[in-house]
């Protein structure tokens, strides 16, 4: 019989089997369950374990994940958007025997991965090839970060999948999984022929510009190309920057309203000082690989909150604008973070209600404006591609910055970011910084460079759902999932969520027959 054993703590060097020899003497095999690196406080980095113990010659294989397939009479779900979300809905779906047809505006990963090239090169930027859309999404394409703050079921199934279609089996116990942007470019072609076997009709370069009703239900699609295709359901999984969709929904009558997000900056420092923040005298173990961190402060008097997102060890820094009138900033690193730099936003909260009242649409005008003063800033100093940068001292100091060193592959220009943002920004900004300053000691380095602007963290529009069903509140038959419904901060909250509505649809619509 297998027993757990919880919170072994193994020094970096130091032997997981040797202590399990004494925990558990006699043992025949075990299996880890979650590894985690504590950096904390003064004591040295070491390991926490969470291990499965065997007794001799019992098998410590996971029994495999099956679903029940079931009778789904009808048209095949249609899925707009190939993002985590979409494609985690079609695999559990097609997996139960329902039939899908998967929609996506840009084209397949083999197309994807030059336009975006091209554009980090050249500026020449595709509308529906990018950082943001095409196969894969935003964040399961740029980075694979697979760290999540939810408690869901759905997470062993997600991992488990992911794993079998290419990802590093660690990804099932690490404590901050991450598959990496050089591995994701392999995975999500082996995802797409999976769904594809299961019998999805999956299409590229089919952009959905309208959804058709009839009484408040779903009765079809319109592509852009003109055509219709008859559905009785479909799941809406476009993303945090499909504005088009947003503002379709809105004239169609679909309920909408305004969410809280965050903007701000992305901050990169040499990964060799975060090294030293981080691991101290043990900075450049090869066993510890490149530090993260994870830093956030609150203002009790304000509610504002500032904190970390998306923090790339070893990676990054990325121009990854979905449009030609604006830039945005983004992160990503390989699964083997060899760069020599470190980089994360750093973004304040934006309460939604305080800051733009009745106005539905606030938030996605605010983000707009911010991308296109980037933009201006880049083009004001002489530049086309570039991404605005500033020291951040000089950040700090409100003056221009030379002799900045980067990551990003689209180069960097000198600007003065500390214009893009009013008074009561810059002041929650600069106490966050100090916060983080006295979390890391150095972290205000002379070195780091700041890049604008980080404003894709979170959609700031949700899509109501029926809490039961999952449906729209307003229109039965949609199904709004992931991030740009907002209901998911990352790409394996977003693969749950899309579970989460592919499961809510099957037992919506009668399990056996298709119909309600």
């Amino acid at each position: 019989m297998s027993r757990t054993l919880r919170n072994i703590k193994i020094g970096i060097d130091e032997s997981l089997e040797e202590h399990l020899a004494w925990m558990a003497p006699g043992y025949g095999d075990y299996r880890v369950l979650r590894r985690s690196l504590d950096a904390r406080g003064r004591k040295s980095p070491h390991f926490v374990y969470s291990v499965e113990v065997f007794d001799q010659g019992e098998s410590t294989e996971t029994p495999a994940i099956e679903l029940k397939r079931i009778d789904f009479s009808g048209p095949p779900v249609v899925i707009i958007g190939s993002g985590p979300a979409g494609l985690f809905a079609a695999l559990r779906l097609l997996e139960q025997g329902v039939k899908v047809r998967l929609l996506e505006q840009g084209g397949p990963t083999e197309e994807r991965v030059p336009a975006i090239t091209k554009f980090w090169r050249y500026g020449d930027l595709d509308p529906v090839n990018n950082v943001g859309f095409g196969e894969g999404g935003a964040g399961l394409f740029s980075d694979g970060k697979l760290i999540t703050r939810i408690k869901s079921p759905h997470i062993p199934y997600v991992m488990k999948r992911l794993v079998e279609f290419g990802a590093p089996k660690e990804i099932e116990f690490m404590a901050n999984p991450h598959v990496g942007s050089d591995k994701i470019r392999r995975l999500i072609p082996k995802f797409r022929k999976r769904l594809i076997d299961l019998g999805a009709d999956f299409r590229f370069h089919a952009k959905v510009t309208e959804l058709l009703m009839s009484d408040k239900q779903i009765s079809g699609v319109k592509l852009q190309s003109g055509e219709t295709i008859a559905c009785e359901q479909v799941i809406l999984a476009t993303g945090h920057s499909a504005t088009d969709m947003f503002h379709h929904l809105n004239e169609i009558g679909v309920t909408l309203e305004g969410k809280s997000f965050a903007v701000g900056l992305r901050i990169e420092h040499p990964q060799a000082e975060i090294n030293r923040i981080q691991h101290r005298e043990l900075a450049g173990h090869p066993k510890l690989g490149a530090a993260n961190y994870k830093l956030a402060s609150h203002n009790d008097a304000s509610g504002i909150g500032v904190y970390s997102f998306c923090m790339c060890p070893g990676g990054y820094v990325l121009s990854s604008g979905t449009e030609s009138t604006g830039l945005v900033s983004n992160g990503m690193s390989n699964f083997n973070r060899g760069s020599k730099f470190a980089n994360a936003a750093i973004v304040v909260s934006i309460d939604f209600e305080s800051r733009f009242k009745n106005d539905l649409f606030g938030g996605l005008k605010f983000r707009e404006s911010l991308e296109r003063q980037a933009l201006r800033l880049v083009h004001a100093a002489g530049g086309t591609k570039e991404l605005p940068a500033q020291k951040l001292q000089d950040f700090l100091s409100g003056s221009l910055s030379t002799e900045m060193n980067t990551s990003s592959p689209s180069g960097i220009i000198s600007a003065r970011l500390d214009t893009l943002f009013g008074d009561d920004f810059m002041s929650e900004f600069r106490r966050g910084l100090s916060d983080f300053n006295s979390d890391m000691k150095g972290f205000l380095s002379d070195s780091a460079v700041l890049h604008g602007v980080e404003s894709r963290t979170s959609c700031p529009i949700r899509i109501p759902r029926d809490p039961g069903t999952l449906e729209s509140v307003s229109h039965l038959g949609l199904y709004p999932t992931g991030e740009g419904a907002g209901y998911a901060g990352g790409i394996t909250s977003a693969a749950c969520d899309g579970i989460r509505v592919a499961d809510a649809l099957i037992k919506v619509h009668g399990s056996f027959s298709g119909m309600r």
